[in-house]
């Protein structure tokens, strides 16, 4: 099928060629997804429909049949706006038909565009036309002579070098809209420019953070995402000038027109040969490439290079987020939030285990009250009052103060039985001052709502940080700086499908987890919560359907994903739908017992065969699901909830020495490598060529947002606030004044900007978001090291690193905006 134009080939056909299925499949997706289908209910409940495509396959189809149908609608709109103009011919509509891509079909469209009035167009209006035609098609023609016969004072053309420039503005506009030619030649740029940076006279102390790229190049295709977008950011803060450079460092030594000026002369069969008209013509395109066809390539390619980024970065983005949402959930514990703060206190809030607040208070141990004693005595009247378990721990200014505060209530107070966690309190501010939070906890000031938020969090990450827009997470790279759409449908897609991949308890979901439910708008997430307030806990899933504008189709549509536990039916707090239900029955029947007896029933269960209850409904990649979640019925994906152990004594990046062997926490994963908590304030970063013994490709392989490794450090630059990191503990350290380097690099320049790690900012060193609070994250909770550091962390400790730590240090490290 590939080669195939597109005029021949359906949407969905071109989809299934691309993902390398049936077209079957994709036109039944589109069919559901039309029909006002969440992917989560696709992938889970129609996998006879779509011949199971996973939710992975149908996001890929969902993007790009948007594409596709805006680039049909484009196609339509150009189409029409061809032939108002008269000028649609039969092999013209078939090239635009033929368009694969919107920039093809802009190409094409572009001779026909409505413009303002060009030298060209008014030069043809001068009769110019003929001259140009004549010296293209025939360059034996002297050029000042038949130029001659073109003077007409009356419509402009004042002498000969007037006609001559009218005629080479004719024919300049003419290469730079032949679409086959620009297309050839923005690939060709492509795959041989570079992208070029310079810095600007007098703002290298201003933009020391762009150091890196103050004399700067790389060829287009190489660069990672991150680069580009670092480099974009320093042309938009004033410190850099990007430059594109068409050509490959070889070709630009040479002498002569360029292989892009060839390739147009070529292309028009213009030849010096001596003629008469050659000179000029050459001159033509020379001028032709150099005020038309770079400018407008170069504006193309910055275009393809900041989208092709944002793809990464959104990707990078939307990774994180999921181990994010996913991490290990602490469960129904008692859990004291501390807010850290100097001068304004430690905010203090203790939830029950179920989240709802029983306490708040603030204490201020630290400088410049300094009421150490008093602040534990406190701290220890709320924990046994509350029955605490578990201590969270805000990983903001003054966290590892902080931090120190919790230690040493748990060393003076034994018989509490507490464990320490350092929690993101990324997004918390905020989430503070949203308007959610003041109907949900209108009795506190915001900033002991922090505190709630970040106990709650430590609980279950997911029920929490739904509250927030992913946006104001912070686990990705230049979020300010992508498209916001993109971003915002990504994100949005992320957190649907962990939502619904957990599943949700009706009864005790708040209204922004509930609107991430598959088929439940915000809306109808207020009214579920009003029905419950008004009417007590569900008792059944068929009483959703009393609730207010909960129709037919958002039943179906959210049902499997909404739990109720305890309730009339053993069924309702499973993920089998209702609509499966008499299959369970004829399950239960064939046993001889009820269908509370068949649930956790794993003897039975794996005694039953799945192909016997195949009917003309429910085939059987159904029912095996059915008979897998009947087994353990309602089980959390997500991990185990798991601590590590920050080693004492380091507490700050003056506290390190190269070699230490240290626990720590990945906090965030970008295309060049791992950037790890170890408990200084500041994250370190290791690089991609030291995550593995072996070739890594793609760090995501190697560990995760969450995981607990052990890492060795190689070097610490206390003034550039970067830490270098490996997870191969072997690794020797550099020798004094040896930067560490990745692989293929011979300068270390990657590394620079890339990382030797990146402030964290819990102590003043960091950005702050809109409200103040400095922007840190949580990663996943579980998990121990995946690559060649040794496994770490244990259940049972009583100091805790984060169950996830979230990174700014990529801020610090100018990867990654502030405000976020």
């Amino acid at each position: 099928m590939r080669g195939v134009s597109a005029s021949t080939v359906s949407i969905e056909a071109r989809i299934a060629d691309e993902l390398e299925v049936r077209e079957r499949q994709v036109r039944a997706a589109v069919e559901l997804l039309d029909g006002g289908s969440t992917v989560p209910f696709i992938a889970r409940y129609r996998k006879e429909a779509t011949e199971m495509l996973d939710d992975a396959q149908l996001r890929a189809l969902e993007e790009r049949l948007r594409y596709l149908r805006e680039l049909e609608e484009r196609r339509t709109a150009i189409l029409e706006s061809v032939r108002g103009q008269g000028k649609l011919d039969e092999a013209l509509e078939a090239r635009i038909r033929a368009a694969e891509s919107k920039a093809r079909l802009e190409d094409i469209y572009l001779p026909y565009k409505p413009k303002r009035r060009t030298k060209a167009q008014i030069a043809r209006e001068a009769g110019l036309e003929p001259l140009a035609d004549a010296l293209l098609a025939d360059p034996s023609t002297e050029p000042a002579e038949s130029a001659q016969a073109y003077v007409d004072a009356e419509r402009g053309v004042a002498d000969p070098a007037a006609a001559l420039e009218g005629a080479r503005s004719i024919l300049t506009e003419r290469f730079g809209e032949d679409a086959d030619l620009i297309g050839e030649l923005r690939e060709r740029m492509w795959r041989q420019g570079r992208l070029t940076a310079s810095v600007r006279e007098g703002k290298e102390q201003q933009g020391a953070k762009f150091a890196d790229y103050f004399d700067f190049a790389e060829p287009f295709t190489e660069m990672p995402s991150h680069r580009v977008l670092a480099m974009l950011r320093g042309e938009k803060e004033d410190v850099l000038d990007l430059g594109l450079d068409p050509l490959a460092p070889g070709e630009a030594e040479q002498a002569g027109p360029t292989p892009y000026e060839v390739a147009i002369a070529d292309r028009f069969g213009i030849h010096d040969r001596g003629r008469p008209a050659d000179k000029w013509l050459r001159e033509t395109v020379r001028w032709a490439w150099r005020t038309r066809v770079l400018v407008h390539l170069g504006i193309d390619l910055r275009l393809r290079l900041r989208q092709s980024a944002e793809d990464d970065a959104v990707g990078v983005f939307a990774s994180n987020l999921r181990d994010l949402l996913l991490a290990a959930p602490a469960g129904t514990r008692s859990t004291m939030g501390l807010d850290p703060g100097l001068r304004t206190g430690v905010k203090v809030a203790v939830v029950d285990s179920t989240g709802k607040v029983s306490a708040t208070s603030t204490i201020y141990p630290h400088a410049p009250a300094n009421k150490w004693d008093a602040s534990l005595a406190a701290l220890a009247v709320l924990a046994k009052e509350h029955s605490v378990d578990l201590v969270a721990i805000g990983n903001g200014t003054a966290s590892r103060e902080t931090d120190r505060l919790a230690g040493e209530l748990i060393s003076r107070h034994p018989e509490l039985n507490l464990t320490k966690v350092m929690v993101s309190e990324a997004g918390a501010s905020v989430y503070s001052a949203s308007e959610y939070a003041s109907r949900e906890l209108p009795e506190l000031d915001v900033s002991l709502r922090g505190a709630v938020s970040i106990a709650r969090r430590l609980q279950d990450p997911l029920a929490e940080l739904v509250k927030i827009d992913p946006k104001s997470i912070g686990v990705g790279q230049y979020q300010h700086d992508l498209a916001e759409t993109k971003l915002s449908r990504s994100l949005d897609a992320v957190v649907e499908d962990c939502v619904n991949g957990v599943g949700v308890d009706v009864n005790t979901a708040s209204a922004p987890l509930l609107s991430r439910v598959s088929g439940i708008s915000s809306t109808l997430a207020e009214n579920i919560v009003s029905h419950r307030d008004a009417n007590g806990p569900f008792h059944s899933r068929k009483e959703l359907k009393s609730v207010a504008r909960l129709g037919p189709k958002a039943f179906e549509q959210c049902a499997g994903f909404l739990r109720i536990r305890g309730g009339a039916d053993p069924l309702d707090a499973s993920s089998v739908h209702p609509e499966s239900y008499p299959v369970v029955r004829r399950m239960a029947g064939g046993t001889g017992g009820a269908v509370g007896e068949l649930v956790g029933n794993t003897a039975v269960l794996r005694s039953l065969r799945p192909d016997q209850f195949v009917d003309e409904t429910f085939g059987l990649p159904t029912v095996t699901d059915i008979l897998r979640e009947l087994e353990k019925p309602g089980r959390d994906p997500r991990p185990a909830f798991r601590t590590a152990t920050f080693k004492e004594g380091v507490e700050k990046i003056g506290d390190l020495a190269e070699g230490m062997v240290l626990e720590g926490v990945v906090t965030n994963v970008a295309a060049f490598g791992a950037f790890v908590d170890i408990g200084v304030h500041q994250d370190g970063l290791v690089h991609v060529s030291a995550m593995s013994k072996n070739f890594v490709k793609e760090p995501r392989e190697v560990a995760g947002p969450g995981d607990i490794v052990r890492v060795k450090v190689l070097s610490v630059d206390v003034e550039r606030k970067r830490i270098s990191l490996t997870l191969r503990l072997d690794d020797e350290v550099p020798a004094a004044g040896e930067r560490p380097r990745g692989r293929g690099e011979a300068s270390g320049r990657r590394g620079g900007q890339e990382g030797g790690g990146g402030g964290r900012g819990r102590s003043g060193a960091g950005r702050e978001d809109g409200g103040g609070r400095r922007q840190a994250g949580a990663g996943r909770g579980g998990g121990g090291a995946k690559s060649g550091g040794a496994k770490s962390g244990g259940a049972g400790r009583r100091e805790a690193a984060p169950s996830g730590a979230m990174a700014d240090a990529l801020r610090k490290a100018g990867l990654l905006d502030g405000r976020g």
